[in-house]
């Protein structure tokens, strides 16, 4: 029997396909993963899977990248899966050539005509028995993957090709994989993954493969386990909105405790930081990490506490922080974790800050001072960029040019563009330059999510004409006018509220609590009352208005290094 198992990037479909996998040897049964513990089997599919990743390759096109694809299938068929099912084996795949329709013509827009014909070429008539679609809310699984990055230590600051798309690129693969199913119910297997144990799916998905396998046909096409907890019977508002958002958290925690502290990151108030506080001693790093962007002083209070337990996280929960109390806990944390702490003065140009980089430059750490030298435009600054040219060091010097404006700066990035384009567009986050201008446009189709992001805060016509080209695509659209209070950002918010609810709402992050940030709140509430990235940043909207509301003038700083990914 072949199985194959189908879903979006953070579905779960790879933890499931070898839960399963272990299920049916332990009951018996000779089982061939084709990508056991989630690394591709045949070495040549693992060298052409690299290839198609690289974010670097910004010309491969969408017809080359799928060609790519299907030798990287075709390869794992002839070497991994036909030998096996050959064998009498049951042989599970964690994608095969229905990733290659969902991604080229649901995702990259091909046509499904054109595709669908070398699929049948490359597949040698060998199509799955059972296709396992694991079904997950995108904006969910998109915290979990960030969530597993950062539990593996994994760096952030890189894109595969698909993630340069955005986030969009995803909902439409979803949307294909569904439709695919839907037109193929006796082959498709639709397992929901949004709100329940794993140890639930788990076992729903081995009773049903099982019941394949000897031939008891379930007549069932998607597998819907029951939620951990029923939904409410009332509407879910503005009035509360946090008594529902801590209780899905309680039930979070009990499936997905990691989780359920990631969802508190960035949001300030009371009742968050006693949550936090139950969760420190468990997940000291994550809870550390969470704190990024609040500035009160329960939360510096914590970071004291867990600086010995997460260094490198409290110091990166103090990027944008400029204050004597920062700055002492910086000089604390910098034995332990001097990269996190150098690449945490961002924007931070008082004494103590260029102390702790001279004495990093001593040190021999200039890698790790270009890091943290974003939006530094003194003398001192260019000098360190200089002595980062010299050594090679392109894309550090590029990230430090960040937020930073002017003919000099503007000019360092056409030296830099051959070295690295991507690092380069980053650094144009927030500003309207002649190079950002040129840069945007050169890069719109190759590397949208990054260009709309460099938009942010941008109140100019080619930044709006930008977001209105590519808001029907990607949320990143949305994401660019966070904290905006422009009649421009709310006719985008409300005009694309429908595909990106979540999005709308975290974009009123920093806002007051006026009648049109009230009415969108609600409308998205009442759409999606029990939608866990809804309510949560919901919950964090609210709750930055609450801080915010004694002191009516202040001004809030979207920084795109502390934002969080829902």
């Amino acid at each position: 029997m072949f199985i194959d198992f189908e879903g979006i990037d953070g579905s779960g479909k790879t933890t499931l396909s070898n839960l399963l996998a272990a299920k049916l040897k332990r009951l018996g049964y000779r089982v061939a993963h084709a990508r056991e513990g989630g690394e591709l089997k045949a070495p040549t599919a693992r060298r052409i899977r690299e290839l198609t990743r690289d974010s670097r390759l910004l010309e491969m096109s969408p017809r080359a990248e799928f060609f790519l694809n299907l030798a990287r299938d075709a390869q794992q068929l002839d070497e991994v899966v036909a030998p096996a099912l050959s064998r009498g084996e049951v042989c599970i795949t964690d994608r095969y050539l229905y990733s290659q329709l969902a991604l080229s013509g649901g995702g990259r827009g091909l046509p499904m005509d054109e595709l669908r014909p070398a699929c049948e070429l490359a597949s040698q008539g060998l199509w799955p028995d059972l296709v396992i679609l694991v079904d997950v809310d995108p904006d969910l699984a998109r915290l979990r993957k960030r969530l597993g990055k950062l539990q593996s230590r994994r760096g952030s600051d890189g894109d595969s090709r698909k993630g340069l798309a955005g986030a969009g690129l995803a909902v439409r693969v979803r949307e294909s994989f569904l439709e695919m199913a839907r037109k193929d119910p006796q082959r498709w297997l639709i397992l929901e993954n949004n709100d329940v144990p794993l140890r639930v799916l788990e076992q729903r998905l081995v009773d049903a493969v099982v019941a394949r396998l000897e031939g008891r046909e379930q007549q069932v096409q998607r597998i819907v386990p029951a939620p951990a907890r029923p939904p409410p019977a009332d509407p879910t508002t503005l009035q509360n909105v946090e008594e529902r958002f801590f209780q899905t958290l309680d039930a979070v925690e009990q499936r997905e405790p990691a989780l359920a502290v990631w969802m508190l990151s960035g949001v300030p108030g009371l009742p968050a930081h006693q949550q936090r506080l139950a969760f420190a001693e468990r997940f000291p790093g994550l809870t550390a990490r969470g704190m990024a962007g609040l500035d009160d002083a329960p939360a510096m209070d914590l970071r004291e506490v867990l600086a010995d337990l997460a260094p490198a996280e409290v110091a990166f929960s103090l990027t944008g922080r400029t204050d004597s109390r920062a700055a002492m806990l910086r000089q604390r944390l910098y034995a332990q974790a001097p990269a996190e702490v150098l690449a945490s003065l961002k924007h931070d140009g008082s004494a103590p800050a260029w102390a702790l980089r001279e004495r990093a430059m001593r040190d021999g750490r200039l890698a790790e001072v270009l890091a943290g030298l974003a939006g530094q435009d003194c003398e001192e600054s260019w000098v360190v960029r200089e002595a980062g040219m010299q050594r090679k060091l392109f894309a550090e010097v590029a990230r430090s040019l960040t937020g930073v404006p002017g003919a000099r700066a503007d000019a360092l990035r056409e030296v830099l563009l051959p070295h690295d384009r991507l690092a380069v567009l980053r650094s144009t986050h927030g500003l309207d330059t002649p190079v950002a201008r040129g840069l945007r446009e050169a890069l719109a189709g190759k590397a949208l999510k990054l260009v709309l992001r460099s938009l942010t805060g941008l109140d100019t016509e080619e930044a709006w004409a930008l977001r209105e080209r590519g808001a029907p695509l990607t949320k990143e659209a949305l994401d660019s006018v966070d904290g905006m209070d422009v009649t421009r950002a709310w006719k985008l918010r409300v005009e694309h509220l429908g595909r990106w609810p979540t999005t709308a709402v975290s974009s009123l992050k920093g806002l007051p609590l006026g009648p049109h940030a009230q009415a969108l709140v609600e409308r998205v509430l009442a759409e999606h009352p029990d939608r866990l990235p809804v309510l949560r940043n919901a919950y964090a909207v609210v709750a930055t208005a609450r801080t915010l509301a004694p002191q009516p003038g202040r001004a809030v700083r979207v920084d795109a290094t502390t934002r969080v990914e829902v």
